[in-house]
């Protein structure tokens, strides 16, 4: 908790020297007129919203459930431009809880997500950066393997994801076509939980047990790599209203299993309706080889093999850009 503390204080920190970087001009002529003082290095761009599907069913012949399902989601960036500096700052935050007739409410949704990348290029008319970069990702709230709602499979910081490098980085002018290389990458897997440590989920080393069962070791809450990354991120407008958003990311330990590659892999399409109304199609898709799936088996909870993780996204809501 106390990293989640300091992470949202430095992103606090950043918005506040954001704010009083910018001045506001009155113009004499046109006093509604709002302007922003070029001294000014910071742009912010910031996105809320916030999705609801819903299906009810009366009297209906064919059979079916009602529910109801809702999504709230976020993102904040601020970059900061100078010269041949470059400083980018993003907080991605989703959340979203659906709810059907006879079955408890459940989580659909769960993401916290802070990344910070800083730049320097020899001169302005290159677009390869020197980079170093920091990813931070983890979730709010526990997470479970339904219909099991007894014992948490994940809980907030377990696991939690911090990625810690530095690399080259393509970046076009506009931002929308991103590709980050880093032949030194640290990932550091966080399972702050000591009964899911202690099971060594997420690939940290669990606990050991006398063959009576007594606990001789806890298991450790930390699992530390030195890897190969490579992360893109593209944005266009592909047809009128119609834009598409890709995010990669592409992850091999050099130490453990090199060549075994973690893949994290997001597709959006979003379909504008109006200044505040907007359709999204999602594709997520992620292979961890350290994330081992659990599935019942005669009522109790069986862990498995790694699998390649799927979800597949349709929501229409209301967004706000500020």
């Amino acid at each position: 908790m106390k990293l989640l503390s300091s992470s949202l204080l430095f992103f606090t920190l950043l918005l506040s020297v954001n704010m009083f970087s910018q001045k506001i001009i009155t113009s004499i002529d046109s006093p509604k007129k709002v302007e922003i003082d070029t001294l000014s290095h910071w742009v912010n761009k910031n996105r809320i919203g916030f999705d609801i599907s819903e299906i009810a069913f009366v009297n209906w012949n064919a059979g079916g459930t009602s529910s109801i399902s809702g999504l709230l989601k976020g993102k904040f960036n601020r970059v900061y431009t100078k010269d041949n500096y470059n400083w980018t700052n993003e907080l991605i935050v989703r959340y979203g809880l659906n709810k059907q007739d006879g079955i408890e409410l459940r989580k659909t949704e769960d993401v916290l997500q802070l990344s910070s990348a800083l730049g320097y290029r020899k001169d302005t008319l290159s677009n390869w950066f020197h980079t170093a970069k920091f990813n931070f990702a983890t979730q709010f709230t526990d997470g479970y393997a339904y219909p099991n709602k007894d014992i948490s499979v994940s809980r907030p910081f377990a696991p939690a994801y911090i990625f810690l490098g530095l690399g080259a980085e393509y970046a076009s002018k506009d931002k929308h076509e991103l590709l980050y290389l880093s032949p030194f990458t640290s990932k550091i897997t966080m399972v702050l939980d000591q009964r899911l440590a202690n099971q060594g989920a997420f690939g940290v080393k669990k606990a050991l047990y006398d063959l009576d069962g007594n606990l001789i070791a806890e298991g450790e809450k930390s699992k530390v790599e030195l890897g190969f990354l490579l992360t893109g991120f593209y944005k266009k407008e592909i047809f009128k209203n119609i834009t598409v958003e890709n995010r990669l990311s592409l992850y091999s330990d050099y130490i453990n299993k090199f060549g075994n590659i973690d893949v994290d892999y997001d597709l959006t399409l979003e379909l504008v309706v109006n200044e505040y109304v907007k359709t999204n199609i999602g594709v997520h898709v992620i292979y961890d080889d350290d994330i081992k799936a659990k599935e019942e088996v005669n009522g109790k909870q069986v862990t498995v093999g790694p699998k390649t993780q799927l979800k597949q996204v349709l929501g229409v809501g209301i967004v706000y850009n500020f």
